[in-house]
C-alpha cells in the first residue's frame, strides 16, 4: 500500500492496463509504443509486477520486473529483472523514482527473491539504490578480411537455417548448457523464447534486414546457434554490408569455431558487429589478430543484493574460510550490520553459512561492493584499489578474493 502522505501514490498494474502505464515510459525515452510492441509485452510481462506512480488518475512514472532464475557461481538464485523504469520529464526531481525503487525492492523482498538485477539506461542512476556493477558487457566490430584463426582447422559440424518453430524446439537446450555454467545468465520461459528471442517484428529491425536463425550441429546433435541480421549497403566497389549478431551461443570450443566461422563467412558483408558479448571473449585468444576485434567493455548487468544472507548462501565459494564483513546499506537497512560468512566443503564448491554476529569485522564494505564481486566480475582487491573497501584485519582482502573466486567470468546475453 502507498504511504498516506506520498505525493504520487504507487499502484500495481493490471493485465488490461499496460498501455496507459507505458505512456510515461515512452515519453521518458522519447519513443512511441507500437501495437506490435504492446502485444509482445502482453506475452512476456507480468502485469502485477508493473508499478506506476500517479498524479490523480494519470501515471507519471513506472517500474516493472520479470521473474528470473539467475545463475551464480555453483548454483542459481531467484532474481527480479527490473525493467521499464522511467519518469515523465515534467515530474523529474520530485522523488518519484526513489518512491518506485522503494516500493519495488520491498515487493521483491516480500516475494522471496534475494537478488534484483537490471540493465541501466544510464549507469549513474542505480548505485544510490544499492546496485553494484555485477557483469561487464562486451562489444566488437571486425572487418571480415581480418577474421583469420590463429590455428586454422575445418569446423567439426555445420550450420543449418531453421524456422522459428524448429529454433524453439532446439535452441533452448543449447542455451541451457551455457546457462548452467555461466554466472549472470538468466532463465527463459517458452513465451520469452517465442516473443523476445525468436520473434521478428518490423520495429525490431531498426533499418536492418530480417532475423536469421541458424543451428550448429555436429553429427546431427545441436551444439550451438546464432541469430543475426544483415544491414545491406553497397558502393562503387561492391557490397559493404554489416552483419549484426543478435546472439551467438557456443557452449563448446568446437561450437565456438563452427558458429563464428560461419558468421565471419557470410557473403556481401564487410564487417561483423556484436554486442552483449562476454568479457573476456574467447575470440580474443582464438583469432590470429585479436586487435582486429576492436573489443570494448562497458557496464552490463547491475546487481542488487536484496536479502543479503540468502543471496550469499545461494552461490558457492572458492575457499574454506570465515570472514566477518560489516555491511552498509542505507536503502535496505535490513541488510546493514555485521555478517559472518563461513564456508565448508570442497575448495571451489564450498557452501556458505551466513549469520549475524557481534564479532570484530575483517572488512567494511557497502552492499553495492558485495554486488560487484557476487558473480565474479570483480575482486575485493579491485574494489580496494578504487578506495571502496576498508580492510580491518591484515590479509582479509586477499582471503576474500579467494572466497569469491569464480572459474568463469559472468555474462548476461539476455536484454530485458
Amino acid at each position: 500500500m502507498p504511504e498516506p502522505d506520498a505525493p504520487y501514490p504507487i499502484r500495481a498494474g493490471t493485465p488490461s492496463g499496460l498501455k496507459p502505464l507505458a505512456r510515461p515510459l515512452m515519453v521518458a525515452f522519447g519513443e512511441e509504443i507500437t501495437h506490435a510492441e504492446l502485444e509482445e509485452w502482453q506475452h512476456t510481462s507480468e502485469a502485477d509486477r508493473w508499478l506506476a506512480a500517479y498524479e490523480g488518475e494519470t501515471p507519471i512514472g513506472t517500474a516493472a520486473a520479470f521473474t528470473f532464475r539467475l545463475t551464480v557461481p555453483g548454483g542459481e538464485v531467484a532474481a527480479a529483472g527490473v525493467t521499464a523504469v522511467g519518469v515523465e520529464p515534467g515530474h523529474r526531481r520530485r522523488g518519484v523514482l526513489r518512491s518506485l525503487m522503494r516500493r519495488q525492492l520491498d515487493d521483491v523482498r516480500e516475494r522471496g527473491e534475494p537478488v534484483a538485477i537490471l540493465w541501466a539506461s544510464e549507469s549513474a542512476i542505480y548505485q544510490r539504490f544499492g546496485y553494484g556493477l555485477g557483469a561487464l558487457n562486451g562489444q566488437f566490430e571486425i572487418d571480415r578480411a581480418r577474421t583469420a584463426w590463429l590455428r586454422p582447422e575445418e569446423p567439426a559440424g555445420r550450420m543449418r537455417l531453421v524456422d522459428p518453430d524448429e529454433a524453439l524446439a532446439t535452441f533452448p537446450a543449447v542455451y541451457e548448457r551455457m546457462r548452467a555454467v555461466t554466472p549472470g545468465a538468466l532463465s527463459r520461459t517458452e513465451d520469452w523464447w517465442r516473443w523476445a528471442i525468436l520473434h521478428d517484428a518490423e520495429h525490431m529491425r531498426r533499418g536492418s534486414g530480417p532475423k536469421f536463425r541458424y543451428l550448429y550441429e555436429v553429427d546431427g546433435a545441436a551444439e550451438g546457434y546464432a541469430l543475426y541480421r544483415v544491414k545491406g549497403d553497397w558502393d562503387e566497389r561492391g557490397p559493404r554490408g554489416q552483419l549484426l549478431v543478435v546472439e551467438a551461443v557456443t557452449p563448446t570450443p568446437r561450437a565456438l569455431r563452427g558458429v563464428w566461422s560461419f558468421l565471419f563467412g557470410v557473403d556481401l558483408v564487410r564487417t561483423i558487429r556484436a554486442s552483449r558479448e562476454p568479457v573476456p571473449h574467447p575470440l580474443q585468444l582464438a583469432l590470429a589478430d585479436p586487435r582486429a576485434l576492436g573489443m570494448t567493455a562497458g557496464d552490463g548487468l547491475w546487481v542488487r543484493l536484496v536479502d543479503l544472507p540468502a543471496a550469499l548462501a545461494a552461490r558457492r565459494y572458492g575457499a574454506v574460510d570465515a570472514l566477518v564483513v560489516e555491511v552498509a546499506d542505507a536503502f535496505c537497512p535490513w541488510n546493514a550490520g555485521r555478517w559472518r560468512l563461513a564456508t565448508a566443503g570442497g575448495t571451489g564448491a564450498a557452501v556458505a553459512t551466513v549469520s549475524r554476529t557481534d564479532g570484530a569485522p575483517d572488512l567494511a564494505v557497502d552492499v553495492a561492493d558485495l554486488a560487484a564481486v557476487y558473480l565474479g566480475a570483480f575482486r575485493l582487491s579491485d574494489l580496494a584499489r578504487a578506495g571502496r573497501v576498508e580492510e580491518r584485519t591484515p590479509g582479509a582482502i586477499r582471503r576474500a578474493d579467494a572466497l569469491f573466486a569464480s572459474d568463469r567470468a559472468p555474462w548476461c546475453s539476455t536484454m530485458f
